[in-house]
């Protein structure tokens, strides 16, 4: 992925309405959420979530308890899951650049992330870096997306020759024996319209650095195209889990 990550941290900080938009990755949130729960954690855990965004998924992991360290690249994030949340003594936050920084406090029994490194420059190189904080038996565990993601956004830009702005995620065999699953969720939208201010919405319009806008008539027979073809969009969501040796 390639977006400038100043711009995608601007992006994601000015995002109008996040919650009210994020249909998608408030499910995929819960459902990691689950998958964390059946670990093997100790009785109060040391944690770190990368990328937390507005909380949903520090929020569906609540009842986990331990200690936590809440981290985002956009302070502006991290207030919105805070103020989800409320004040709680387990919960410390901290601006955090999860791909190229370094946290405070490990190491750590887990690390988690929903959503979020699907917007590093090398998601793979940055996970295995990341599974350098873990504790002795310690989980590494996010959902990122696959290269099959907005799939037909990038279909109705191929009769006209064009690309589109929507990241080229790493693709799934770069995460190695780390990819515990793969799945495909579809979301609909009345119109192209209402796909793009939704993409707005969540802050992820960000496009690659290397693209170049399309003229208001290609971007008219595009949505055209897309319209044609129902308006749905597929998100590959690709769960990868790293354990560090005891």
């Amino acid at each position: 992925m390639t977006a400038p990550r100043e711009r995608v941290g601007r992006a994601f900080a000015a995002a109008p309405d996040y919650d009210g938009h994020a249909r998608v990755q408030r499910d995929v949130a819960q459902d990691l959420a689950a998958r964390i729960t059946a670990l093997d954690l100790p009785e109060r855990p040391r944690i770190l979530e990368i990328g937390c965004g507005t909380g949903f998924l520090t929020q569906a992991l609540a009842g986990l308890g331990g200690d936590w360290l809440v981290t985002d690249l956009a302070p502006e994030m991290l207030q919105r899951c805070r103020a989800r949340l409320g004040e709680a003594v387990r919960h410390r936050f901290a601006v955090l650049d999860g791909e190229y920084g370094t946290p405070e406090g490990g190491p750590f029994d887990l690390i988690c992330s929903s959503l979020a490194v699907q917007w590093f420059d090398d998601a793979p190189a940055a996970l295995s870096r990341i599974a350098g904080w873990l504790a002795p038996g310690g989980h590494l565990m996010v959902s990122t997306l696959g290269p099959g993601s907005f799939a037909e956004w990038r279909t109705a830009h191929d009769p006209e020759g064009l690309a589109p702005g929507t990241p080229r995620f790493a693709p799934i065999a770069d995460f190695g024996a780390g990819v515990a699953a793969v799945e495909r969720r579809a979301e609909h939208h009345d119109s192209p319209l209402a796909f793009l201010h939704a993409l707005k919405a969540i802050g992820a319009q960000t496009a690659e650095e290397d693209h170049r806008p399309l003229s208001p008539g290609q971007l008219r027979r595009v949505m055209a195209r897309f319209a044609q073809n129902g308006c749905n969009v597929t998100y590959e969501v690709v769960t990868c889990h790293l354990k560090s040796r005891n």
